[in-house]
């Protein structure tokens, strides 16, 4: 979810084990992005704690938790038809792809078009299994690839913040798919090839921070998803993580973010790619394209400036992979100047 990543479709804790957005000695962030008035605040009642056996206090602080998980995963930029001015978590998205387009679905608490019927075990198994509550097999334009990896402590209080937001009656539209994608059970023999499901392992010779960037990499931010190329069958590519990819969402390239010094981002210090994923500023000036922006405005730019730092950690020191996806310009005509 680094350059020109769309959501496809929406963290092992701080250090190695303890929950996303609970670190030791960090209070949880009171910014919020602007899209956020739009959604309820994450102040829980009494009662909503006492329905969970937990004090007040615990319930909040699992909320706020969840919140946090909420932003780093991109929730409402996938799940929200900003286009058309849609209500927050509706669905209705449109995702292009070269499968066809996927309409995200509605993830309010809505009993009847939404998830209001769920059950915490239901959550859990989409997020984990990528499979429904019927046990049909989600396609894996919802990144459950990456979020099988999210802790079950930031799982649950994903589920929890959710079960929060208004409820919005909007029935999800039908996925327009080329012929050979329509079948469920391609997406079974897909997983079969290319989904292990389970979660982040911290790596015992890496530092912390190191681990605490790949988590946020790999499973909540999912970088991976967009920015590696993928086969003919849609599974990510062997050896070009993070390489780029001329066929993006929404037909865009989507950038080299290896430490490859020349079609990569190996030249950029640490510091400055912390930077751009708070301001969206390259080290040159330029600015992150529309796709990027989104994600760093509805989400990257509120983690706290250590989660930044990790993510930078993490991602420059990933195998330098030479891919250029850069477009050629096309030539220009001769009597366009005359």
């Amino acid at each position: 979810m680094l350059f020109a990543h769309k959501r496809f479709v929406l963290l092992a804790g701080l250090l190695f084990a303890a929950p996303l957005a609970m670190a030791a000695g960090a209070a949880p962030t009171d910014q919020r992005p602007p899209w956020m008035a739009e959604v309820r605040s994450a102040k829980p009642s009494v009662n909503e704690a006492s329905l969970t056996g937990q004090t007040q206090e615990q319930f909040f602080r699992l909320v706020r938790q969840g919140e946090y998980v909420y932003r780093a995963a991109g929730c409402y930029g996938c799940h929200t038809d900003e286009k058309h001015a849609g209500k927050p978590l509706a669905g209705g998205h449109a995702l292009a792809t070269p499968f066809g387009t996927f309409y995200t679905p509605n993830i309010t608490p809505d009993p009847e078009t939404g998830i209001g019927r769920w059950s915490e075990q239901d959550f859990l198994r989409a997020l984990r299994e990528g499979l429904s509550p019927a046990g049909d097999h989600y396609y894996p334009s919802f990144p459950y690839p990456s979020y099988t990896k999210l802790t079950d402590d930031d799982l649950r209080a994903l589920w929890t913040y959710l079960k929060l937001q208004p409820a919005v009656k909007q029935t999800n539209r039908k996925h327009d798919l080329k012929w050979f994608a329509r079948a469920r059970s391609f997406v079974g023999s897909w997983k079969s090839l290319y989904f292990t499901p389970g979660a982040y392992v911290p790596d015992a010779k890496k530092s912390a921070a190191w681990n605490r960037g790949a988590y946020l990499a790999e499973a909540a931010a999912h970088c991976g998803e967009c920015h590696t190329p993928r086969s003919a069958l849609g599974g990510i590519k062997n050896g070009m993580h993070y390489a780029g990819t001329r066929d993006g969402p929404e037909n865009s390239v989507v950038p080299n973010i290896t430490p490859d010094r020349k079609t990569g981002i190996g030249r950029w210090r640490a510091s400055e790619l912390a930077e751009y994923l708070e301001t969206g500023m390259t080290p040159d000036g330029d600015s992150a394209g529309d796709l990027m922006a989104e994600v760093i405005d509805n989400g990257l730019k509120y983690l706290r400036k250590e989660d930044r730092a990790a993510i930078a950690e993490y991602v420059l020191s990933l195998p330098p992979v030479e891919h250029s996806v850069r477009k050629a310009k096309k030539p220009v005509k001769k009597e366009e100047f005359e």
